[in-house]
């Protein structure tokens, strides 16, 4: 069995719908492709700063911190896609805009993963179908798509779409779950789905920021925050074995979480672990 620490997702494609990507020097030369679907730039930038932080805790190489902020897969590729503006508000419309590029384009790039750290409430069901929609086609495609359950916890009920689609892999933050505390979004579902699939820790995470800020490096909290890490250990395993499918992901990435003892509405199947991820993986093949 190799040392899963010295895989590092190389080729892989992820897909980062958010704020944007700054190239920050974290990221090298692996942003493969930008699409803007808010102002239509074609450079990468990113004027809010959370799509840059979710792609170091995803695949930044650590290169400025001399190793300390290293991402989960520091040698994927990014492709970036800005559906939220400056003030990280955006609408559907560029959400379903970004499925619909994923679609037409993923073989192209190379996609195999899809981070999603950005999710939405809506109280008409029309507008929470349309999105679930979307995503579910992304997923029919073969991407793996890695969803956040949204920060408007603990109440059930509060996982944000399109997390709250039953096939995606939908992601809490394992240390914002207490009932008195946390904000990770709960299940169940409009559909009665238990959500969210797994979880794995949010708070005060240090990661990337735009450059022009004068900061390299920035902290934040939430559910945006542990979802990439979920995305870098697919990009991993695809690495590993670029031949498994998504729901094999899925499989491998519940037979491997770790039980924290909270309903399955607040922490899904558990604790991410990635030796225990590798292990399920081996025990199968």
């Amino acid at each position: 069995m190799k040392n899963i620490s010295s895989l590092t997702g190389k080729g892989i494609g992820v897909a980062v719908i958010d704020t944007g990507i700054f190239p920050h020097v974290d990221f090298d030369n692996r942003i493969i492709a930008f699409q803007d679907m808010v102002n239509k730039k074609q450079q990468p930038y990113d004027d809010n700063g959370h799509g840059t932080h979710i792609a170091g805790i995803l695949g930044g190489s650590g290169a400025a911190s001399h190793g300390r902020c290293r991402g989960t897969a520091p040698q994927c590729d990014f492709i970036g896609i800005k559906v939220l503006d400056r003030q990280g508000n955006g609408n559907k419309e560029h959400v379903l805009k970004a499925f619909q590029w994923l679609i037409q384009n993923h073989k192209k790039y190379h996609i195999r993963i899809v981070n999603i750290s950005v999710g939405t409430t809506y109280r008409s069901d029309g507008d929470h179908r349309i999105l679930i929609d979307g995503v579910e086609k992304v997923w029919d495609a073969g991407m793996v798509v890695v969803a956040a359950a949204g920060n408007r916890g603990p109440a059930p009920g509060t996982v944000t779409a399109p997390g709250s689609s039953r096939k995606v892999i939908t992601v809490g933050a394992s240390d914002m779950l207490s009932a008195r505390y946390g904000s990770s979004g709960s299940g169940p579902t409009l559909e009665c789905v238990c959500k969210p699939d797994i979880v794995t820790p949010g708070m005060r995470i240090l990661s990337c920021a735009p450059q022009k800020r004068g900061n390299l490096y920035v902290r934040k909290s939430g559910t945006s925050m542990s979802t990439p890490v979920i995305s870098g250990a697919v990009a991993k395993m695809l690495e590993y074995d670029p031949s498994l499918t998504n729901v094999e992901i899925k499989m491998l990435l519940k037979e491997s979480a770790v039980d924290a003892g909270y309903p399955q509405n607040r922490q899904g199947w558990g604790i991410f672990d990635m030796q225990r991820f590798f292990q399920a993986y081996h025990r199968k093949h």
